[in-house]
């Protein structure tokens, strides 16, 4: 895990990913090609049935993806993702963590999982990356 000060660059790097940011997405926890973000549900993230919108689920995880591949070296967008909802939340906050699986040439490969505090899984995120610089 990187120092405090590093995570508030970090932090300050990613906040003008305004989408993400402004859904709830926080930083909390930065290391090689990982990242750990996390949101608190409030109203505004539900559907008409009253769970939480898949959408934000998945810009958790995207959020998540983005910072882990980005942090230390910037150029990398996504090009493909395929995501799993495979749970629903039993805690009002929410946790993605994106771990590298392969770093190539010209792309990456991440797994993103979204769990609630208590671990239980939410989505699984699967995201390929292209290195543009």
């Amino acid at each position: 895990m990187t120092d405090s000060e590093t995570l508030e660059k970090v932090r300050e790097m990613f906040r003008n990913d305004r989408y993400a940011t402004e859904t709830g997405a926080v930083i909390d926890e930065i290391d090689d090609h990982y990242a750990k973000v996390s949101l608190t549900i409030t109203e505004h993230h539900k559907n008409a049935m009253g769970g939480v919108m898949g959408g934000v689920y998945f810009t958790l995880a995207d959020f998540a993806f983005a910072v882990a591949s980005n942090w230390q070296k910037v150029g990398v967008v996504a090009i493909n993702t395929c995501v799993s909802f495979i749970g629903v939340p039993k805690t009002e906050r929410i946790i993605a963590e994106a771990v590298l699986v392969k770093d190539g040439r010209s792309t990456c490969s991440y797994n993103v999982t979204v769990t609630d505090e208590n671990g239980a899984p939410v989505a699984i995120v699967q995201c390929l990356g292209f290195h543009k610089s």
